[in-house]
């Protein structure tokens, strides 16, 4: 669901909003311009949290290239209904141009879908073409968002966030194992992913109403590399 647009005003948009803030603060050395959003597992709202976010900072007058790299179930086209019939597999194979393969869904929107599912994604996403794609593309966008398939099922996501300035790990609250989400950021911790923080899907409060996208937080580790949290936020 594009939360911005159908309810602009409701607090799963307000949440989108603080999470599009706090990575704007979530590093101090380093520019954040390309964002990877991922999942422990599958149905955890990946998809929609990177659709959500790249509205939410389009609405600020950023320019913003979303695209689809889950190359073995895309779901953006879904989502923002337009067609999936050219996109990155395409654009990288040579058979169409960058602005054939890339819509306009608003003025400061750019979408790039996945296109045809390849029989190969992890070499096509492990390819110098898409990285080098990415170091270009960045210079002509505020920030490229990167949809990718879940950390634990393939190994998609790992070879993405060593080509990314950084990480967003969503979780299903109450759904999600624990043991799941702490193999997901050791996983992408032996790639030396440069992790954000974590988005909380389908948050309930202690009076079990469900605010959706409703935390955020990002952590470091101590000393004996145990997970601490350094920000909570609760909209």
């Amino acid at each position: 669901m594009l939360i911005i647009e159908k309810s602009p005003k409701s607090i799963p948009a307000e949440a989108f909003r603080t999470l599009r803030t706090n990575i704007q603060y979530a590093s101090f050395d380093k520019e954040v311009k390309t964002l990877l959003v991922t999942s422990a597992g599958p149905g955890e709202g990946k998809s929609t949290t990177a659709a959500n976010l790249a509205l939410s900072i389009a609405e600020t007058g950023k320019t913003v290239l979303l695209v689809d790299c889950d190359l073995r179930r895309p779901s953006l086209h879904k989502k923002f209904n337009i067609s999936n019939e050219a996109g990155i597999t395409n654009f990288l194979l040579g058979e169409v141009t960058f602005e054939q393969a890339t819509k306009v869904y608003k003025n400061k929107l750019f979408i790039m879908t996945a296109g045809n599912i390849p029989p190969n994604p992890a070499e096509m996403l492990s390819s110098n073409k898409l990285k080098n794609f990415l170091q270009k593309i960045s210079q002509q966008f505020d920030t490229v968002i990167i949809d990718s398939p879940p950390v634990m099922a393939v190994t998609d996501a790992q070879i993405l966030s060593t080509i990314t300035d950084g990480v967003i790990l969503v979780v299903n609250s109450g759904e999600t194992e624990k043991s799941m989400a702490l193999k997901a950021k050791e996983s992408l911790m032996k790639v030396n992913a440069n992790i954000l923080g974590v988005v909380l899907n389908r948050f309930k409060s202690e009076n079990g109403k469900n605010y959706g996208y409703g935390y955020y937080y990002y952590y470091h580790e101590d000393e004996k590399g145990k997970v601490k949290k350094k920000k909570k936020k609760k909209e």
